[in-house]
């Protein structure tokens, strides 16, 4: 510096100026460097020297100088950017990229330079910077006015500069011609992680939160895989949050949704690390470099946005240093080395030990009270919450969106607009609108532009930038979020996926190959890979299902692509064939039917059934009503049973389709019971007429015969019992003439309780035995042990309480066995009626447990409901008031099935210490020890 310029004193605004990477820009252009740093120079000065700054040390690539005036300072570093950026460097790798820091402190020069803490303040403020970023204090940017024409000055908050205890509010020249967007300045206390600040509280997963912590702390690669909206970036968030300290570089958040070109991923990891480009320099090697030394996490979240990518990013990562660990979070999987793959499951409908509510409920219960306001939901709305989080599969965006709809709604409106899932959720949520051009603005706490990063160049416009912003949107509707995995699609997975929703819950790999007709393998492994569909193995094979709110997304695709009359008319077809295979053993001849094989199938049949009575076929849908038919009965599901059938028969009045007499009269049948289990006897009347008439019509002597055998159903619900005993002997007498006698069976069991009831008790048995080997021939009538319940019943009313006994926990054993809860009910009242002699407690708890058992299934006692309250009457009578109300309070806390074991663990009677047999003996026998649950029966009584 010349001792003849003239040094400013009092308040001097202090400049330093750099070249970021000019180590490297060196190396890059070797000799060809030294031209570039005269030019550099010659621009600053030449820009400089039309201001009063003094220049007062150039050393490298380095400018230190001195303003009067704060405002021509910020005019002075303008002006330098812009001639900088829009000269013509012999090449783009040669564009020197120069960063400065301007800071006003009150200040003396002596000696030709200046002694001041200022000058070291002003200096850390330049170190803050980044290459073409121009950075000032408070102080400047207090007393720079007027700015220069267009300039603004955008406040990046206090920040701590090495070297100064004190924080210092940092402020970026913004103007035309220069960068807008850069990372977070360089500062002492640049903060241990970037990750995101969270609005909402963080309900439950607390199992998921530990199995995760552990993965990440003994793994180097973790991804977190799970559907849309599943909560994969919530809980990597969070998870991340507590091991900050663990991480003494940093924990960093980088969202690839944003970004829109595989090769700007490691642009956007680097951005948030505070790299910039290097010339020259490819960034995936800059950003390995940085990383190598340094022991961070890095959270990768949506990386099935680019996962070609980012598994290139991750493998370099991970071998350049020891130090790096990775979280990501996708919908498929990398297939690298190390990586170990963890699966978000959806949040837990049903509580766990200990909890009063689930996870999925306490998130919805939070997230509603937020929506109104802070008033939480009342008592009564909790069922129904409870409802809406099943139905959403525990996902946790469709509880979030489902909140936001109660705001309007109640839990009830909410939970009956479920059956559309999408329609419900995203109702009164739009696409956003195209972006408008309106100027190039901005926000520093964005990442910095990568397009404009790599390319050196200025950001894109809002409406180039619309595909980044899809990236938040994806998660403003169920549908948005589906359709981001969906186009990841190829024709056969997305076809697949379409076709897999006409089911109704998990499926096997053959029953999805005989939907397809085709080897689905290829396919569906893609879209377990793209958590589509989840994958749920188990010693028997993997079964495959997917979430609601994606099911009614493909099933809308399935529409829209016209497929969906194909593909459930084959579904009909595949639950018809699964109905069959339930009465079927593995050499494919028939076995006694068990109940608890329907019980899997439920949930398809309903499927079919409900597009049978709206789309398909109702001939197909009576035929499934039939299957079902014992199956409604015996869960107490009779009312559904008659809401199907009437569908059904709307479904034939609006398409005409002609449906053979022998089909309508089974319908008619079956409608007619169902009606009178559910205690509509008018209507029971009038479909046994239709059935009858029907029958006759078809010329099916044997569908006749149970149709006839019927008939006294409505007579004994209408206490016309000598009536009903005439019809049955009328039509048993008929089906042996015509050789039908199996078809009477239903007639044989009404007769015999007609007998019991009026106490020709040696002609029930006689008829019972007669028909014993009847009902074994039989394999839908023999697990239900009617013969041996009614013998037991004709033993009761005999007094002979072995026969009884026996009979009755053969029944019993059987009937639990196979699935028969209703008549199950019926068998442990029988029980009970065995008990009041020897055993009253147990007595009274079984004759409660079985009357909460038919509360529950809402069946009636039918013949057999007087006899049970006469015997509960005395038996009360018996052991007083207090002791029975307590004995059959508790029996109605029981379950069936634990009423069962208590029913089947009651002593024989010729084992009791006053049985006859062991009277003389002097001693009394060994009691053998009763089973503790009565499965142990299954396989004797199969």
């Amino acid at each position: 510096m010349s001792p003849r310029i003239h040094l400013p004193s009092g308040w001097v605004t202090f400049v330093f100026t750099d070249i970021e990477g000019s180590t490297r820009l060196a190396q890059l252009l070797g000799p060809e460097y030294r031209p570039v740093l005269r030019e550099h120079r010659r621009l600053l000065r030449d820009t400089l020297a039309a201001t009063d700054g003094a220049e007062l040390l150039t050393e490298g690539d380095s400018f230190f100088l001195a303003f009067p005036d704060a405002a021509k300072a910020l005019t002075a570093c303008l002006t330098a950017q812009r001639a900088l950026s829009t000269h013509d460097w012999p090449n783009e790798d040669a564009t020197p990229r120069v960063r400065m820091g301007l800071h006003t402190g009150y200040a003396e020069p002596r000696d030709g330079e200046y002694a001041s803490p200022e000058v070291h303040r002003a200096a850390r403020v330049a170190a803050a910077a980044h290459g073409g970023q121009v950075l000032c204090s408070a102080s400047t940017a207090r007393l720079a006015d007027p700015l220069p024409s267009g300039a603004t000055l955008l406040d990046l908050g206090l920040h701590r500069l090495r070297g100064f205890d004190d924080r210092e509010r940092l402020f970026q020249l913004v103007a035309p011609g220069l960068e807008r967007q850069f990372p977070r300045p360089r500062t002492a206390d640049a903060a241990a992680h970037n990750l995101p600040t969270q609005v909402t509280s963080f309900i439950g997963r607390r199992t998921e939160w530990a199995e995760l912590d552990l993965l990440v702390r003994r793994h180097r690669l973790v991804t977190v895989l799970g559907a849309g909206g599943a909560g994969k970036t919530r809980l990597a968030v969070e998870l991340a949050s507590g091991l900050v300290e663990a991480y003494p570089d940093g924990v960093w958040f980088v969202d690839i949704a944003t970004v829109t070109d595989p090769g700007l991923v490691a642009f956007a990891i680097a951005a948030v690390l505070g790299l910039r480009p290097e010339p020259g320099r490819p960034m995936l090697d800059t950003l390995v470099e940085y990383a190598a030394a340094r022991r961070m996490l890095v959270v990768l979240d949506t990386c099935d946005a680019q996962p070609a990518a980012c598994a290139e990013v991750i493998s370099r990562l991970l071998a350049g240093g020891g130090g790096v660990r990775v979280l990501a979070t996708s919908r498929e999987s990398f297939g690298l080395p190390g990586e170990v793959v963890w699966r978000i499951p959806p949040l837990s409908v049903d509580p766990q030990p200990g909890r009063v509510e689930s996870d999925a409920v306490a998130l919805l219960l939070d997230r509603t009270a937020a929506a109104r306001g802070g008033r939480p939901p009342d008592w009564a709305e909790v069922g129904d919450l409870h409802r809406v989080v099943q139905r959403l599969d525990g996902l946790p965006l469709a509880i979030e969106l489902a909140a936001a709809r109660l705001r309007v709604l109640s839990a009830g409106q909410l939970a009956a607009r479920l059956d559309d899932v999408l329609g419900a959720l995203d109702a009164g949520r739009v696409d956003p609108a195209p972006p408008v051009e309106q100027g190039w603005t901005g926000n520093q706490q964005d990442t910095v532009d990568l397009v404009a990063a790599a390319a050196g160049g200025t950001p894109r416009s809002p409406a180039h930038r619309a595909v980044q912003r899809s990236a938040m949107e994806r998660h403003l509707t169920m549908q948005a979020t589906v359709t981001w995995s969906y186009r990841t699609l190829g024709p056969r997975a997305s076809r697949l996926l379409r076709w897999l929703a006409v089911f109704a819950g998990p499926v096997s790999l053959p029953t999805v190959e005989w939907l397809l007709d085709d080897d689905p393998f290829d396919a569906l492994s893609v879209l377990v890979d793209k958590s589509m569909v989840l994958a749920e193995p188990s010693a028997t094979g993997s079964t495959y299902r997917m979430l609601d709110p994606i099911r009614a997304y493909a099933a809308r695709r399935l529409a829209e692509a016209g497929e969906e009359q194909g593909a459930r008319d084959r579904h009909v077809a595949w639950a018809s064939y699964a109905l069959e295979q339930a009465h079927l053993g593995p050499d494919g001849r028939p076995v006694t039917l068990s109940l608890y094989a329907l019980d899997p199938l439920a949930g398809e049949l309903r499927a079919a059934l409900r597009w049978s009575a709206t789309g398909g076929s109702a001939r197909a849908g009576l035929r499934l009503a039939g299957g079902l038919d014992q199956w409604w009965r015996e869960r107490g599901l009779s009312r559904e049973a008659r809401l199907w059938l009437f569908r059904l028969y709307g479904r034939i009045a609006e398409t005409g389709e002609q449906i053979p007499e022998a089909e309508l009269a089974a319908a008619y049948h079956l409608h007619s019971l169902h009606a009178g289990a559910d205690g509509e006897f008018a209507e029971e009347l009038r479909f046994s007429q239709r059935a009858e008439a029907a029958a006759r019509q078809a010329g099916d002597a044997g569908l006749l015969a149970r149709v006839l055998a019927g008939r006294a159903a409505p007579l004994i619900d209408m206490g016309q019992f000598a009536e009903a005993e005439r019809v049955c002997r009328e039509v048993i007498d008929w089906a042996h003439e015509q050789e039908v006698a199996g078809d009477a069976l239903f007639a044989v069991y009404i007769l015999a309780q007609l007998l019991w009831r009026r106490d020709a008790l040696d002609e029930a048995a006689e008829l019972l035995g007669a028909a014993r080997p009847v009902e074994a021939a039989r394999p839908v009538e023999r697990g239900r042990r009617s013969v041996d319940m009614l013998l037991g019943m004709v033993a009761l009313a005999r007094g002979d309480v072995v026969a009884a006994h026996e009979h009755l926990l053969v029944a019993l054993r059987s009937r639990m066995s196979h699935g028969y809860h209703g008549r199950a009910c019926d068998t442990v009242s029988a029980v009970a009626v065995r008990c009041v002699v020897d055993d009253p407690v147990t007595a009274a708890r079984l004759f409660g447990a079985a009357q909460a058992t038919r509360a529950r299934l809402r069946a009636s006692p039918g013949i057999y409901g007087p006899y049970w309250l006469e015997q509960q009457s005395a038996l009360r009578r018996r052991i007083g008031d207090a002791a029975f109300d307590a004995a059959y309070g508790e029996g109605g806390l029981l379950g069936l099935e634990e009423a069962a074991t208590l029913a089947l663990s009651v002593e024989h009677p010729d084992l009791g210490e006053d049985s006859v047999r062991f009277r003389s003996a002097g001693t009394a026998a060994p009691r053998p020890t009763a089973p503790a649950r009565w499965e142990l029966g299954r396989c004797e009584w199969a």
